[in-house]
């Protein structure tokens, strides 16, 4: 059963030792996630998934130890996903940058409060197939908490990634009313090909955590929302 959720961004940005000079401009929302975090641990959760974008359409499994790196973004640094003994370093077991933003997240706050593994799943897999997996994953063990990571659209600005879209505002103010409401409903209702379009990294997830979180009971609280580089950032919590 899903007792508690935190809904995270997964820019590598928000690690400082990648955004280097830029780091102070996430300060607020590194604070809120560590703010969520604790949220997280004092749900006192049998087991610890997270929950992110990845690149192949299948889901893929990542136990507990997997490593993870940040050297495609220029930064020596190293992760691993929870206090495990490291797991061998291959190209098929290491983390995709969002779970590694996750793992890196867990770090910093020392979490040692439950097992941890993580489940990076494809953006293109189906709203239907994202909502059966989160169920899958909730009726897995006795209390299960959720670390779920992605962005918003990436079309809020000329500047953004994905340049502007007028489209951009309104499916991100929709999507963070709806994580920031615990709206299940609202979640599985995000059309995955807009978010596409939109290069919403965190349908896929979202989706998950409402497939985790139907009939749980649980009431959302907003901590977070910007788009500092014309992405939308979201920090919220499920209890």
């Amino acid at each position: 059963m899903l007792v508690a959720a935190a809904v995270c961004p997964c820019p590598p940005l928000l690690v400082p030792d990648v955004a280097a000079g830029a780091a102070p401009e996430l300060d607020a929302a590194r604070a809120a996630c560590t703010d969520a975090l604790g949220v997280l641990a004092a749900s006192r959760p049998d087991r610890l998934v997270v929950v992110g974008p990845a690149e192949q359409e299948a889901r893929g499994a990542h136990p507990e130890g997997t490593p993870g790196s940040f050297r495609a973004f220029g930064v020596d640094l190293d992760v691993r996903l929870g206090a495990g003994a490291p797991e061998p370093a291959s190209p098929e077991r290491s983390l995709p940058p969002s779970l590694a933003v996750g793992a890196w997240l867990l770090q910093r706050a020392d979490w040692s409060d439950a097992p941890v593994e993580g489940l990076g799943v494809g953006e293109p897999l189906a709203p239907e197939r994202c909502v059966q997996v989160g169920a899958e994953i909730a009726a897995a063990a006795g209390r299960v908490a959720l670390l779920v990571m992605g962005d918003a659209s990436a079309c809020r600005t000329l500047k953004a990634p994905g340049y502007f879209d007028e489209r951009a505002a309104g499916f991100d103010t929709e999507a963070t009313r709806a994580l920031g409401t615990a709206d299940v409903a609202a979640l599985k209702a995000l059309d995955a090909g807009l978010a596409y379009e939109l290069k919403a990294s965190g349908r896929a997830a979202w989706q998950v955590l409402a497939g985790a979180a139907e009939g749980a009971g649980l009431s959302g609280e907003l901590l977070y929302e910007d788009a500092p580089y014309g992405v939308g950032y979201v920090v919220a919590t499920w209890t």
